[in-house]
């Protein structure tokens, strides 16, 4: 799979988990230790997150980061 296209199925499963969540960015931002700047621009799949961003991300929405990488 292509970076891009990695970033853009961590982006869109990211997004899916917080809303099922009823979460906002800024309370998924919030939980996990981030800036809600970023967790938009992960969700749009701007940028690519380092391996411990992903970690909080899963962290804070209790899945693995391998769910959050899964290309449904």
């Amino acid at each position: 799979m292509k970076k891009e296209a990695l970033s853009k199925t961590f982006g869109k499963n990211v997004r899916g988990a917080r809303r099922k969540q009823g979460l906002t960015q800024e309370e998924l931002a919030e939980k996990c230790d981030l800036d809600f700047r970023q967790i938009g621009f992960i969700e749009r799949g701007e940028t690519n997150p380092t391996l411990q961003t992903m970690q909080k991300i899963g962290k804070g929405l209790n899945c693995t980061v391998n769910q959050l990488l899964r290309d449904s």
